[in-house]
Protein backbone atom coordinates (compact mmCIF):
# COMPACT_ATOMS: atom_id res chain seq x y z
CA UNK A 1 0.00 0.00 0.00
CA UNK A 2 1.48 3.48 -1.06
CA UNK A 3 0.98 6.31 0.69
CA UNK A 4 2.90 9.42 2.07
CA UNK A 5 2.62 10.59 5.52
CA UNK A 6 0.75 13.59 6.28
CA UNK A 7 0.10 15.29 9.36
CA UNK A 8 -2.58 14.89 11.79
CA UNK A 9 -5.47 17.10 12.07
CA UNK A 10 -8.53 16.78 14.73
CA UNK A 11 -11.92 16.85 12.34
CA UNK A 12 -13.89 19.47 14.18
CA UNK A 13 -16.92 18.58 11.53
CA UNK A 14 -19.82 18.67 14.37
CA UNK A 15 -21.41 20.58 17.00
CA UNK A 16 -21.55 18.74 20.19
CA UNK A 17 -20.60 15.19 21.00
CA UNK A 18 -21.43 12.06 19.91
CA UNK A 19 -20.45 9.35 22.69
CA UNK A 20 -18.22 6.80 21.40
CA UNK A 21 -15.88 4.65 23.45
CA UNK A 22 -14.50 1.58 21.22
CA UNK A 23 -17.73 1.19 18.58
CA UNK A 24 -20.83 3.17 18.72
CA UNK A 25 -24.27 1.79 19.64
CA UNK A 26 -26.70 1.70 16.89
CA UNK A 27 -28.29 4.82 17.73
CA UNK A 28 -25.41 6.77 17.67
CA UNK A 29 -24.01 5.24 14.43
CA UNK A 30 -27.42 6.18 12.90
CA UNK A 31 -26.90 9.57 13.55
CA UNK A 32 -22.99 9.72 12.64
CA UNK A 33 -24.73 8.48 8.98
CA UNK A 34 -27.01 10.93 8.62
CA UNK A 35 -24.47 13.50 9.22
CA UNK A 36 -22.30 11.88 6.95
CA UNK A 37 -24.48 11.62 4.23
CA UNK A 38 -25.10 15.22 4.77
CA UNK A 39 -21.36 16.29 4.60
CA UNK A 40 -21.10 13.94 1.08
CA UNK A 41 -23.29 16.61 0.12
CA UNK A 42 -22.13 19.74 1.61
CA UNK A 43 -18.35 19.21 1.40
CA UNK A 44 -17.66 16.70 -1.31
CA UNK A 45 -19.84 17.29 -3.81
CA UNK A 46 -19.25 20.96 -4.49
CA UNK A 47 -15.48 20.07 -4.39
CA UNK A 48 -15.48 17.68 -6.66
CA UNK A 49 -17.12 19.93 -8.82
CA UNK A 50 -15.00 22.63 -8.71
CA UNK A 51 -12.52 19.76 -9.99
CA UNK A 52 -14.74 18.97 -12.90
CA UNK A 53 -16.63 15.90 -11.73
CA UNK A 54 -20.22 15.98 -13.21
CA UNK A 55 -23.23 15.42 -10.88
CA UNK A 56 -23.87 12.07 -12.96
CA UNK A 57 -20.34 10.55 -11.90
CA UNK A 58 -20.48 11.34 -8.13
CA UNK A 59 -24.25 9.88 -7.85
CA UNK A 60 -22.84 6.76 -9.26
CA UNK A 61 -19.67 6.89 -7.34
CA UNK A 62 -21.85 7.28 -3.71
CA UNK A 63 -24.75 4.82 -4.68
CA UNK A 64 -25.02 2.43 -1.63
CA UNK A 65 -21.89 3.72 -0.45
CA UNK A 66 -22.33 3.76 3.70
CA UNK A 67 -19.42 4.30 6.36
CA UNK A 68 -17.38 0.99 6.95
CA UNK A 69 -16.72 1.09 10.56
CA UNK A 70 -14.62 -2.38 10.22
CA UNK A 71 -11.67 0.25 9.20
CA UNK A 72 -8.92 1.14 11.04
CA UNK A 73 -7.81 4.31 12.70
CA UNK A 74 -11.08 5.89 12.71
CA UNK A 75 -12.09 8.67 14.72
CA UNK A 76 -16.20 8.96 14.99
CA UNK A 77 -17.19 12.30 15.60
CA UNK A 78 -16.93 13.40 19.06
CA UNK A 79 -14.09 10.94 20.06
CA UNK A 80 -10.46 11.65 20.40
CA UNK A 81 -7.49 9.88 18.51
CA UNK A 82 -6.32 6.86 20.65
CA UNK A 83 -3.54 4.80 19.69
CA UNK A 84 -4.48 1.20 18.91
CA UNK A 85 -3.41 -1.87 21.26
CA UNK A 86 -2.78 -3.83 18.69
CA UNK A 87 -0.94 -3.61 15.36
CA UNK A 88 -2.58 -4.16 12.07
CA UNK A 89 0.18 -3.60 9.78
CA UNK A 90 2.82 -6.29 8.90
CA UNK A 91 5.31 -3.68 7.51
CA UNK A 92 5.35 -2.48 12.00
CA UNK A 93 5.38 -5.58 13.11
CA UNK A 94 7.85 -8.36 14.05
CA UNK A 95 10.30 -7.70 11.51
CA UNK A 96 10.88 -11.55 11.07
CA UNK A 97 7.57 -11.89 10.16
CA UNK A 98 7.44 -9.70 7.35
CA UNK A 99 10.26 -12.12 5.50
CA UNK A 100 8.73 -15.46 5.75
CA UNK A 101 9.60 -17.63 3.55
CA UNK A 102 6.33 -18.03 1.45
CA UNK A 103 6.56 -14.06 0.65
CA UNK A 104 9.92 -13.52 0.05
CA UNK A 105 9.78 -17.15 -2.12
CA UNK A 106 6.49 -16.20 -3.85
CA UNK A 107 7.69 -12.78 -5.08
CA UNK A 108 11.24 -13.78 -6.11
CA UNK A 109 9.69 -17.07 -8.32
CA UNK A 110 7.01 -14.95 -10.24
CA UNK A 111 9.41 -12.00 -10.59
CA UNK A 112 11.96 -14.11 -12.62
CA UNK A 113 9.07 -15.39 -14.13
CA UNK A 114 7.99 -11.20 -15.00
CA UNK A 115 11.64 -10.09 -15.89
CA UNK A 116 11.68 -12.41 -18.89
CA UNK A 117 7.88 -12.37 -20.03
CA UNK A 118 8.41 -8.30 -19.72
CA UNK A 119 12.15 -8.17 -20.64
CA UNK A 120 11.86 -5.59 -23.53
CA UNK A 121 9.57 -2.80 -21.36
CA UNK A 122 11.51 -3.20 -18.12
CA UNK A 123 14.72 -2.17 -20.14
CA UNK A 124 12.81 0.43 -21.82
CA UNK A 125 11.02 1.69 -18.92
CA UNK A 126 15.44 1.80 -16.88
CA UNK A 127 16.78 3.36 -19.56
CA UNK A 128 13.75 6.22 -19.09
CA UNK A 129 13.74 6.40 -15.48
CA UNK A 130 17.07 4.99 -14.28
CA UNK A 131 15.00 2.44 -11.86
CA UNK A 132 16.44 -0.87 -12.10
CA UNK A 133 14.00 -3.93 -13.32
CA UNK A 134 14.02 -5.98 -10.41
CA UNK A 135 13.09 -3.18 -7.99
CA UNK A 136 10.13 -2.76 -10.23
CA UNK A 137 9.43 -5.92 -10.15
CA UNK A 138 9.70 -6.66 -5.92
CA UNK A 139 6.88 -3.39 -5.60
CA UNK A 140 5.22 -4.93 -8.09
CA UNK A 141 5.16 -8.55 -6.32
CA UNK A 142 4.55 -6.68 -3.30
CA UNK A 143 2.06 -4.20 -3.65
CA UNK A 144 -0.73 -7.14 -5.53
CA UNK A 145 1.22 -10.24 -6.44
CA UNK A 146 1.79 -9.08 -10.01
CA UNK A 147 -1.55 -8.03 -10.39
CA UNK A 148 -2.68 -11.62 -9.21
CA UNK A 149 -3.99 -10.29 -5.57
CA UNK A 150 -7.93 -9.88 -5.20
CA UNK A 151 -8.69 -6.20 -4.30
CA UNK A 152 -11.70 -6.20 -2.57
CA UNK A 153 -12.92 -2.63 -1.49
CA UNK A 154 -15.01 -0.05 -2.55
CA UNK A 155 -12.76 2.68 -2.84
CA UNK A 156 -15.56 5.44 -2.89
CA UNK A 157 -16.75 3.35 0.29
CA UNK A 158 -13.04 3.69 1.92
CA UNK A 159 -12.00 6.91 1.18
CA UNK A 160 -15.26 8.84 1.76
CA UNK A 161 -15.28 6.67 5.76
CA UNK A 162 -11.84 7.65 6.43
CA UNK A 163 -12.26 11.28 5.12
CA UNK A 164 -15.14 11.85 7.58
CA UNK A 165 -13.58 10.14 10.26
CA UNK A 166 -10.05 9.08 10.00
CA UNK A 167 -6.82 10.53 12.08
CA UNK A 168 -5.97 11.48 9.08
CA UNK A 169 -9.19 13.08 7.62
CA UNK A 170 -7.67 15.98 5.48
CA UNK A 171 -5.26 13.56 3.42
CA UNK A 172 -8.14 11.14 2.89
CA UNK A 173 -10.53 13.91 1.59
CA UNK A 174 -8.08 14.88 -0.45
CA UNK A 175 -7.42 11.21 -1.94
CA UNK A 176 -11.50 11.14 -2.39
CA UNK A 177 -11.95 14.20 -4.75
CA UNK A 178 -8.62 12.16 -6.87
CA UNK A 179 -10.99 8.95 -6.96
CA UNK A 180 -13.98 10.91 -8.07
CA UNK A 181 -11.24 12.66 -11.03
CA UNK A 182 -10.40 9.31 -12.20
CA UNK A 183 -14.08 8.20 -12.42
CA UNK A 184 -14.97 11.75 -14.22
CA UNK A 185 -11.56 10.90 -16.89
CA UNK A 186 -12.88 7.72 -17.58
CA UNK A 187 -9.19 6.20 -16.52
CA UNK A 188 -10.71 2.96 -14.81
CA UNK A 189 -12.19 -0.06 -16.42
CA UNK A 190 -16.28 -0.38 -15.13
CA UNK A 191 -16.33 -1.88 -12.00
CA UNK A 192 -12.46 -1.16 -11.52
CA UNK A 193 -12.22 1.50 -8.93
CA UNK A 194 -11.66 -1.11 -6.03
CA UNK A 195 -9.14 -0.62 -3.57
CA UNK A 196 -7.12 -1.83 -0.38
CA UNK A 197 -8.36 -0.81 2.82
CA UNK A 198 -6.47 2.41 2.81
CA UNK A 199 -8.09 3.27 -0.76
CA UNK A 200 -4.90 2.47 -3.10
CA UNK A 201 -5.53 1.34 -6.86
CA UNK A 202 -4.68 -1.09 -9.59
CA UNK A 203 -1.81 -3.42 -9.63
CA UNK A 204 0.98 -0.96 -8.47
CA UNK A 205 -1.46 0.21 -5.35
CA UNK A 206 -1.39 3.61 -6.32
CA UNK A 207 -3.20 6.34 -3.90
CA UNK A 208 -5.78 8.12 -6.57
CA UNK A 209 -2.99 11.32 -6.20
CA UNK A 210 -0.15 9.38 -7.29
CA UNK A 211 -2.12 8.20 -10.38
CA UNK A 212 -2.89 11.31 -11.34
CA UNK A 213 0.88 12.76 -10.83
CA UNK A 214 2.46 9.61 -11.94
CA UNK A 215 0.60 6.88 -13.94
CA UNK A 216 2.54 6.30 -17.24
CA UNK A 217 1.71 4.88 -20.74
CA UNK A 218 3.72 1.66 -20.74
CA UNK A 219 2.50 0.23 -23.85
CA UNK A 220 2.05 3.16 -26.17
CA UNK A 221 -1.48 3.02 -26.51
CA UNK A 222 -1.96 6.53 -25.32
CA UNK A 223 -3.43 5.41 -21.90
CA UNK A 224 -2.41 4.98 -18.46
CA UNK A 225 -4.18 2.01 -17.27
CA UNK A 226 -2.08 0.34 -13.93
CA UNK A 227 -5.73 -1.62 -13.81
CA UNK A 228 -5.29 -4.13 -16.84
CA UNK A 229 -2.15 -3.13 -18.50
CA UNK A 230 1.53 -4.83 -16.85
CA UNK A 231 3.27 -2.50 -19.42
CA UNK A 232 1.48 0.27 -17.96
CA UNK A 233 1.96 -1.10 -13.90
CA UNK A 234 5.66 -1.15 -14.80
CA UNK A 235 6.10 2.24 -16.38
CA UNK A 236 4.33 3.51 -13.78
CA UNK A 237 6.02 2.46 -10.60
CA UNK A 238 9.64 3.41 -12.72
CA UNK A 239 8.24 6.80 -13.23
CA UNK A 240 7.17 7.13 -9.68
CA UNK A 241 10.79 6.25 -8.04
CA UNK A 242 12.23 8.69 -10.43
CA UNK A 243 10.24 11.64 -9.97
CA UNK A 244 10.84 11.13 -5.88
CA UNK A 245 14.72 10.94 -6.63
CA UNK A 246 15.72 7.55 -7.70
CA UNK A 247 19.59 7.74 -7.92
CA UNK A 248 20.67 5.78 -11.26
CA UNK A 249 23.58 3.82 -11.41
CA UNK A 250 23.66 3.59 -7.04
CA UNK A 251 22.25 0.53 -5.48
CA UNK A 252 19.57 0.42 -2.45
CA UNK A 253 21.89 -0.96 -0.02
CA UNK A 254 24.09 -3.88 1.47
CA UNK A 255 24.42 -6.40 4.37
CA UNK A 256 26.76 -5.49 6.77
CA UNK A 257 29.10 -6.62 9.93
CA UNK A 258 28.53 -4.21 12.61
CA UNK A 259 31.24 -4.33 14.82
CA UNK A 260 30.16 -4.15 18.69
CA UNK A 261 32.13 -1.02 18.96
CA UNK A 262 29.73 1.13 16.63
CA UNK A 263 26.73 2.08 18.35
CA UNK A 264 23.16 1.59 16.90
CA UNK A 265 22.15 5.24 18.01
CA UNK A 266 24.13 5.99 14.90
CA UNK A 267 21.56 4.49 12.08
CA UNK A 268 19.11 7.14 10.42
CA UNK A 269 18.70 8.87 7.28
CA UNK A 270 19.78 12.28 8.71
CA UNK A 271 23.25 10.58 9.92
CA UNK A 272 25.27 9.34 7.00
CA UNK A 273 28.51 9.29 6.44
CA UNK A 274 31.10 8.90 3.49
CA UNK A 275 31.79 5.40 2.85
CA UNK A 276 35.07 5.29 4.00
CA UNK A 277 34.28 6.74 7.29
CA UNK A 278 32.19 3.74 8.12
CA UNK A 279 34.72 0.93 6.94
CA UNK A 280 37.25 3.13 8.86
CA UNK A 281 35.26 1.81 11.94
CA UNK A 282 35.06 -1.78 10.40
CA UNK A 283 32.24 -2.17 8.69
CA UNK A 284 32.29 -3.65 5.54
CA UNK A 285 29.51 -6.35 3.41
CA UNK A 286 29.05 -10.03 4.95
CA UNK A 287 29.78 -10.59 1.36
CA UNK A 288 33.25 -10.12 2.17
CA UNK A 289 33.17 -8.40 -1.44
CA UNK A 290 34.46 -4.49 -1.39
CA UNK A 291 31.41 -2.09 -1.71
CA UNK A 292 31.79 -1.07 -5.63
CA UNK A 293 33.40 2.34 -6.41
CA UNK A 294 30.12 4.31 -6.97
CA UNK A 295 28.85 4.45 -3.67
CA UNK A 296 32.09 6.33 -2.58
CA UNK A 297 30.36 9.32 -4.58
CA UNK A 298 27.66 10.25 -1.64
CA UNK A 299 26.70 9.05 1.80
CA UNK A 300 25.58 5.68 3.24
CA UNK A 301 23.25 4.73 5.97
CA UNK A 302 23.20 2.97 9.34
CA UNK A 303 19.97 0.98 9.04
CA UNK A 304 18.79 -1.39 11.54
CA UNK A 305 15.34 -2.36 11.29
CA UNK A 306 15.69 -4.98 14.44
CA UNK A 307 18.41 -3.23 15.97
CA UNK A 308 21.06 -5.32 17.34
CA UNK A 309 18.40 -7.88 17.05
CA UNK A 310 18.43 -8.99 13.17
CA UNK A 311 20.71 -7.90 10.08
CA UNK A 312 22.39 -4.82 9.51
CA UNK A 313 22.83 -2.56 6.78
CA UNK A 314 24.61 0.20 4.73
CA UNK A 315 22.00 1.64 2.72
CA UNK A 316 21.81 4.57 -0.29
CA UNK A 317 20.05 7.19 -0.84
CA UNK A 318 17.70 4.98 -3.11
CA UNK A 319 16.54 2.86 -0.21
CA UNK A 320 14.93 6.21 1.00
CA UNK A 321 13.42 6.81 -2.38
CA UNK A 322 11.32 2.98 -2.10
CA UNK A 323 10.32 4.33 1.48
CA UNK A 324 8.56 7.37 -0.68
CA UNK A 325 6.17 4.38 -1.88
CA UNK A 326 5.44 3.08 1.43
CA UNK A 327 6.71 4.28 4.40
CA UNK A 328 8.40 1.34 6.28
CA UNK A 329 12.21 0.25 6.55
CA UNK A 330 10.50 -3.25 6.47
CA UNK A 331 8.72 -2.72 3.09
CA UNK A 332 11.76 -0.92 1.53
CA UNK A 333 14.05 -3.88 2.92
CA UNK A 334 11.65 -6.29 1.38
CA UNK A 335 11.80 -4.63 -2.14
CA UNK A 336 15.55 -4.48 -2.45
CA UNK A 337 16.19 -7.85 -1.13
CA UNK A 338 13.61 -9.43 -3.55
CA UNK A 339 15.23 -7.23 -6.04
CA UNK A 340 18.77 -8.92 -5.15
CA UNK A 341 17.54 -12.54 -5.46
CA UNK A 342 15.54 -11.76 -8.80
CA UNK A 343 18.98 -10.34 -10.26
CA UNK A 344 21.80 -12.17 -8.61
CA UNK A 345 19.88 -15.22 -7.43
CA UNK A 346 21.16 -14.04 -3.85
CA UNK A 347 20.17 -16.22 -0.35
CA UNK A 348 18.66 -15.58 2.79
CA UNK A 349 20.34 -12.25 4.69
CA UNK A 350 23.46 -13.62 6.38
CA UNK A 351 22.53 -12.41 10.38
CA UNK A 352 19.01 -13.99 11.46
CA UNK A 353 16.28 -12.15 13.29
CA UNK A 354 15.71 -12.17 16.53
CA UNK A 355 13.01 -12.72 19.19
CA UNK A 356 11.64 -8.96 19.01
CA UNK A 357 8.55 -7.49 18.33
CA UNK A 358 4.84 -8.36 19.09
CA UNK A 359 4.59 -5.54 21.31
CA UNK A 360 1.18 -3.86 21.97
CA UNK A 361 1.54 -1.23 20.08
CA UNK A 362 -0.35 0.90 22.44
CA UNK A 363 2.94 0.00 25.15
CA UNK A 364 5.69 1.23 22.43
CA UNK A 365 3.29 4.27 22.47
CA UNK A 366 3.57 4.83 26.50
CA UNK A 367 7.56 3.81 25.68
CA UNK A 368 7.47 6.60 23.40
CA UNK A 369 5.87 9.28 25.58
CA UNK A 370 8.20 8.90 28.20
CA UNK A 371 11.28 9.45 25.50
CA UNK A 372 8.96 12.87 24.43
CA UNK A 373 8.93 13.71 28.19
CA UNK A 374 12.32 13.81 28.09
CA UNK A 375 12.52 16.05 25.31
CA UNK A 376 13.75 13.17 22.84
CA UNK A 377 12.35 12.96 19.27
CA UNK A 378 10.97 9.65 18.37
CA UNK A 379 8.98 10.54 15.43
CA UNK A 380 5.38 10.70 17.37
CA UNK A 381 4.19 8.42 19.94
CA UNK A 382 2.11 6.23 17.38
CA UNK A 383 3.53 3.01 18.74
CA UNK A 384 5.35 2.26 15.62
CA UNK A 385 9.38 1.63 16.27
CA UNK A 386 10.77 3.71 13.14
CA UNK A 387 14.62 4.50 13.39
CA UNK A 388 13.95 7.61 16.08
CA UNK A 389 12.12 5.26 18.18
CA UNK A 390 14.72 2.57 17.77
CA UNK A 391 17.57 4.76 18.12
CA UNK A 392 16.52 7.16 21.25
CA UNK A 393 15.53 3.90 22.68
CA UNK A 394 18.97 2.85 22.70
CA UNK A 395 20.34 5.89 24.30
CA UNK A 396 18.34 5.66 26.00
CA UNK A 397 19.86 2.12 27.23
CA UNK A 398 22.93 3.35 27.39
CA UNK A 399 22.18 5.60 30.04
CA UNK A 400 20.51 3.59 31.98
CA UNK A 401 23.84 1.50 31.78
CA UNK A 402 23.04 -0.91 29.57
CA UNK A 403 24.35 -2.23 25.83
CA UNK A 404 22.47 -0.54 23.04
CA UNK A 405 20.46 -2.68 21.86
CA UNK A 406 17.64 0.10 19.55
CA UNK A 407 14.63 -1.71 19.90
CA UNK A 408 11.79 -1.75 22.20
CA UNK A 409 11.44 -5.16 24.03
CA UNK A 410 8.69 -6.47 26.59
CA UNK A 411 11.48 -5.85 29.38
CA UNK A 412 11.41 -2.14 28.93
CA UNK A 413 7.11 -2.38 29.26
CA UNK A 414 6.76 -1.18 32.82
CA UNK A 415 9.98 0.69 33.29
CA UNK A 416 10.04 2.99 30.43
CA UNK A 417 6.74 4.75 31.24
Amino acid sequence: MMMRMVPIRAIGLLVGAILFAGGANAQDRTAVERQFQSWLQSDIWPAARAKGVSRQTFEFAFRGVSLNWKLPDLVPPGSRPQTPKKQRQAEFGSPGKYFNRGSVDGATAVGRQMAKTHARTLAAVERATGVPGPIILAIWGRESGYGRVAIPHNVFEVLSTKGFMATRADYFRRELIAALQIAEAGHAPEAAMKSSWAGALGQPQFMPTNFLNHAADGDGDGRADIWRSEADTIASIGNYLRHFGWVPGRDWGYEIALPANVSCTLEGPDRGRPLAEWEAMGIARVSGKPFPDVERRGKMFLMLPAGRNGPAFLVTPNFYVIKDYNESDLYALFVGHVGDRIQYGVGDFSAGWGAVGGLYRSDIAVMQRALEREGKDVGGADGLPGFKTRREIGSWQERDGERAACFPTKAMVGRLR
